[in-house]
């Protein structure tokens, strides 16, 4: 009579465990969202008076690995909806951008910062990776 190898039912259910385990700990790390630090910032003045200059400023940056930057103000008012005012170059790291313009009448003017992202510098289709909160010039 010839013996064989039994495998144990121990050992087998160790194997099944600790697959099983590494499985979930995949499909896990998979459902998690991984999100970017960024953050885009503006400064605009609270009033301005009609005819004069009003300055308004943005910086953003965003940590995506591989992606120029391109930061644009955009501005809302007088019955318009969103238009670009400015838009700073393509820049790796911080990108800054400065709009002066003047009021012709008064009301209010909205403004606001979008950060893109960009493969090259030539890039014509940015991802918008983050905007600013909506900040409101009262013209007098």
């Amino acid at each position: 009579m010839t013996r064989t190898k039994k495998t144990g039912t121990k050992a087998r259910g160790g194997r099944v465990a600790v697959i099983g385990a590494l499985g979930l700990a995949a499909v896990t790390l998979a459902a998690v969202p991984a999100f970017a630090k960024g953050d885009v910032d503006i400064t605009a003045p609270h009033t301005a008076h009609v005819g004069k200059t009003i300055t308004v400023t943005a910086h953003g940056d965003d940590d995506s690995a591989g992606y120029l930057h391109q930061l644009c103000l955009e501005e809302k008012g007088f019955g318009e909806g969103w238009h670009q005012e400015a838009c700073s170059a393509a820049v790796k790291g911080d990108a800054r951008v400065t709009a002066h313009g003047k009021a012709a009448h008064r009301g209010n003017l909205e403004f606001r910062a979008v950060l893109y992202g960009l493969t090259s510098k030539h890039d014509h289709h940015p991802v918008r990776l983050h905007a600013s909160d909506v900040v409101t010039v009262h013209v007098r």
